[in-house]
């Protein structure tokens, strides 16, 4: 196989191929991956306990946690993702700083205090207390169907980037990562996943640096590729239009990206368990402050080799000369050409990729086992069984989930367009789980029958919209438009090659305009649905009476709310809310 690729190079020097040092260092990074999850599983501490298992019984430090959180949410798809996506539309994740301020703020005062408090290992027992039984089981369904149907896609991204850099079949590749990010996830816990992610970010910074600074140097300078991506319109992110059909308008992405990582971070089982492995709070508001930090900063240089892609291919698109087929290809494409010269520099970048995406893996693994035990099979279990025996479910859990997720890559390949599907997969999910977390929060006479039913009004408004929207961009009913492409600088190619656009069109139907809304917004229209329909339920259909609330379930910004009557029943303090249900009604 590396042979025939080798063969395949030496005729066409497009074709990107691995050298002897590219391989040793992807394998040294998967090696020492195992390593640490052998050692925290065998030796060590080792995780003995359900608490050691899912959250390192609560003595982590707040750097590596934050160097893991950070990890674990800039996958393959970020990557490959975010340069490709500034490459041809521009630069609006530029933004993402203004955003991750407002995250930040919102989570540190709002949600974490309480997610603190409560100190469950899933984070959905905080909806049984707040609400119902029915009201959790359907907040960690929607978890887990959304974290079981984004990781193969996840794992599928970094296999196509080894894949498009080394000629070997995505199917061949898929395995390998997939079973040895089980491996170490399954018997190292929480400890080997955020000392994994450590580690393998130390390859995804080393690889994005790298790249940046060759791009910069083969495109001519860093006032080279500024002017060039101004030029090319890549740096308009200050359009205040208030048409939330724009892809990337000013308001469109500050306030939809906001609630969009607030339903990535605020509310995520993966985020708030990493968080909850520290043993104070003041470390673990520490802990978030330095992954905000560490997110923007990994993002910006993403979007900022979107421009030094463009700068070196500003006269001659490598898409529209079909160097490339896809988008998720222009990156290793780029890699591989600054890098032709420099043995193992490719090695390392495709090492940081599928780092990254083993980073996300065992994060949503490790989160979907404690939420699938908690949630749904610690109530069919005996209660006298042992710590030990119940690590050896969580474990099994691992397996099994990271079974279906080598399983359903298979039909991933087939299904076209992976990466919007996994964003329409996380924004349904996120909207109405954002939605239910922040009423029981904010909004203490919100009660379980308003926050069931407002959650699954979320649910079918977002579905209703996104499921559609994605069906008629894959008949090319609805397009995105790119920033400005040329091919006049290209070099022994056939313009006359490039097909015409003009076609005939079968269909003429126009999508109604909710369709076109843009994907920042998707989030945003989940949360807004499922808050609206809680609150009026509520008010609507509530039982009369004053109702007792715990005051520790409600967010500190809200408590002033409630009433100053006290009652403590054993250890847990209630307040009443300020307004008598029955008032309502007169």
């Amino acid at each position: 196989m590396i042979n025939a690729t080798v063969a395949a190079t030496l005729v066409d020097p497009t074709k990107p191929f691995f050298s002897w040092y590219d391989y040793i260092l992807f394998c040294v990074m998967l090696v020492f991956s195992s390593i640490i999850g052998i050692y925290f599983g065998c030796f060590g501490t080792k995780q003995r306990t359900v608490n050691e298992y899912l959250l390192g019984g609560n003595s982590m430090k707040p750097l590596p946690v934050a160097i893991s959180l950070t990890a674990s949410h800039i996958s393959g798809i970020s990557l490959l993702g975010l340069p490709a996506d500034a490459y041809r539309y521009g630069g609006s994740f530029l933004l993402g700083g203004i955003c991750i301020l407002f995250v930040t703020v919102a989570t540190i005062f709002i949600y974490l205090p309480v997610f603190f408090d409560v100190r469950a290992t899933s984070m959905y027992a905080y909806l049984e207390r707040r609400f119902d039984h029915k009201t959790r089981l359907l907040a960690s369904f929607l978890y887990v169907l959304s974290s079981l149907l984004s990781n193969p896609v996840i794992v599928y991204v970094a296999a196509l980037a080894f894949s498009t850099a080394t000629g070997l079949k995505v199917h061949l590749v898929v395995p390998v990562v997939c079973c040895i990010c089980v491996f170490y996830t399954s018997i190292g816990g929480v400890k080997a996943v955020i000392w994994t992610d450590a580690f393998q970010f130390i390859f995804t910074v080393g690889a994005l640096m790298f790249v940046f600074v060759l791009g910069v140097r083969s495109s001519g300078g860093i006032s080279e590729v500024w002017t060039k991506a101004l030029y090319g319109e890549r740096l308009n992110l200050f359009d205040f239009s208030l048409d939330l059909t724009k892809r990337d308008g000013f308001w469109v992405v500050v306030v939809g990206l906001t609630i969009h990582w607030m339903g990535t971070i605020s509310i995520h089982q993966t985020c708030i368990q990493k968080i909850l492995s520290v043993p104070t709070y003041a470390e673990s508001k520490l802990s978030l402050i330095w992954y905000g930090i560490g997110m923007v900063t990994v993002k910006a240089v993403c979007v900022l080799i979107g421009f030094v892609m463009y700068a070196k291919y500003a006269s001659c698109d490598p898409l529209t000369t079909k160097k490339v087929t896809k988008n998720d290809q222009l990156v290793p494409y780029f890699v591989v050409d600054v890098a032709k010269d420099i043995p193992g520099l490719s090695g390392i970048f495709i090492a940081g990729i599928v780092s990254a995406g083993l980073s996300t893996l065992s994060a949503n693994l490790n989160c979907l086992a404690g939420t699938i035990y908690e949630d749904f099979l610690s109530k069919l279990l005996p209660k006298n069984i042992t710590e030990k025996t119940k690590c050896a479910v969580l474990k099994l859990i691992v397996i099994t989930t990271g079974i279906l997720c080598l399983a359903m890559n298979f039909v991933v390949d087939h299904l076209g367009g992976v990466i919007p599907l996994n964003m329409a997969i996380v924004a349904i999910s996120n909207g109405p789980l954002l939605g239910v977390f922040t009423v029981g929060l904010l909004f203490p006479r919100v009660r379980a029958k308003g926050a069931f039913y407002g959650a699954i009004a979320g649910l079918i408004c977002i579905s209703s919209i996104v499921i559609p929207a994605k069906y008629y961009q894959s008949r090319g009913l609805i397009k995105d438009t790119t920033k400005p492409l040329s091919t006049e600088g290209c070099q022994f190619f056939n313009k006359s090659a490039i097909p015409s656009n003009v076609s005939l069109q079968l269909e003429t139907f126009e999508p109604h305009s909710i369709f076109k809304l843009s994907h920042f917004c998707y989030t945003l229209v989940g949360a807004v649905a499922t808050m609206v329909v809680s609150i009026v339920i509520s008010y609507l259909t509530n039982e009369k009476g004053d109702i007792p609330i715990d005051e520790s379930l409600i967010s500190p910004v809200s408590r002033s709310l409630l009433t100053r009557e006290v009652r403590i029943v054993g250890t847990t303090q209630y307040r009443s809310v300020d307004i008598p249900l029955e008032s309502l009604d007169s």
